[in-house]
């Protein structure tokens, strides 16, 4: 176990009030540079599976459950800043540094597909379909690419007045819609079929993440929003803001994220030091404090079926950690 002195009391006051469950995580080495995302495909006939986007130019492929390494996507020159899977776990997508998305065979991992961009692509998401993908980044456009035609269909700016770097692009639950987040602090919902803006949500700060959840606890869907010192829950079908719950031991100007679980009884955020947290969505109290990352954590997701999660790190390592370890040693 790595031990931290608090050199804050009011931390360590907020530390020691906060139910510990000490748990060891499962440690993925393997990557040498700062992570950027972690992604985990749905559940398949094989299991779930696990991708992460790294500076180091290589993402990764790992089993979902045991974090054991499956293979690595070579190819790209420049930092992958986004890597995901699509729905089937049949292909990746990676958005790079070095100017372009690719398309890969998670099978075979070879790539199918490049797409070139005109700055650093930061953020790629498969269509539910698996037939269209969209990028976005550093020069403020989404674009929506036909893998079938390998050609553009959609580009739009996020905003025509100012520079505006988008951090995160997701699909939208219908499949008709894209929603973006950018540096100016504000979460566009796009109608691709009229290539119209849609709605908008005005949020704390620069947006440095974007969580779509499909069905949260048997009910509707929610857009998990990480920006400034905030973590903030939306209705995805309305738009209507749930919760928003000011996190006073993260920060997300930088880097980190939230992921709600499945249930959506809770979420888990980390940004600005190398601790992993635990929150109740309703209230937004603390729930568990984990250390075991030696850097800053810079992404993290649930798995699908909620039993695990994964964080990513300034450190170079991804770490697994259990939701309920007590029940798991039952």
């Amino acid at each position: 176990l790595a031990f931290f002195e608090e050199s804050a009391s009011s931390m360590a006051a907020n530390v020691a009030a906060t139910p510990s469950r000490r748990q060891v995580p499962i440690v993925c080495p393997g990557h040498t540079r700062p992570l950027t995302q972690v992604h985990y495909s749905p559940i398949t006939e094989a299991g779930s599976f696990l991708v992460s986007g790294c500076h180091d130019k290589m993402p990764m492929l790992r089993r979902g459950d045991n974090g054991d390494w499956i293979g690595t996507f070579s190819g790209h020159k420049g930092a992958v800043w986004s890597c995901v899977l699509d729905n089937e776990a049949l292909l990746a997508a990676t958005g790079a540094a070095d100017f372009s998305a690719k398309v890969w065979d998670a099978i075979t991992g070879q790539e199918l597909q490049e797409f070139g961009h005109k700055h650093i692509v930061k953020s790629v998401e498969f269509s539910a379909n698996r037939e269209s993908l969209a990028t976005a980044g550093m020069e403020g456009i989404v674009r929506v690419f036909d893998l079938t035609q390998g050609a553009v269909t959609t580009e739009l700016h996020h905003d025509d007045k100012e520079k505006v770097t988008i951090n995160k692009v997701v699909w939208g639950a219908d499949g008709n819609t894209v929603m973006t987040g950018g540096s100016n602090g504000i979460v566009k919902v796009w109608d691709i079929r009229t290539n119209t803006g849609a709605n908008e949500i005005k949020v704390d700060g620069l947006v440095m993440d974007v969580e779509l959840s499909k069905s949260v606890g048997g009910q509707g869907d929610v857009l998990t929003v990480a920006a400034g010192k905030h973590v903030s829950m939306f209705d995805a079908g309305t738009f209507e803001l749930l919760q928003s719950h000011e996190m006073p031991s993260c920060s997300f100007r930088e880097e980190g994220g939230a992921s709600l679980h499945p249930s959506g009884d809770k979420f888990i955020a980390g940004g600005g030091d190398c601790w992993v947290r635990v929150f109740d969505r309703q209230t937004g109290a603390e729930l568990e404090c984990h250390k075991g990352h030696h850097g800053p954590v810079r992404c993290l997701r649930y798995a699908p079926d909620g039993a695990t999660y994964a964080s990513g790190s300034e450190d170079g390592t991804i770490r697994l950690w259990e939701t309920d370890p007590d029940e798991a040693t039952a």
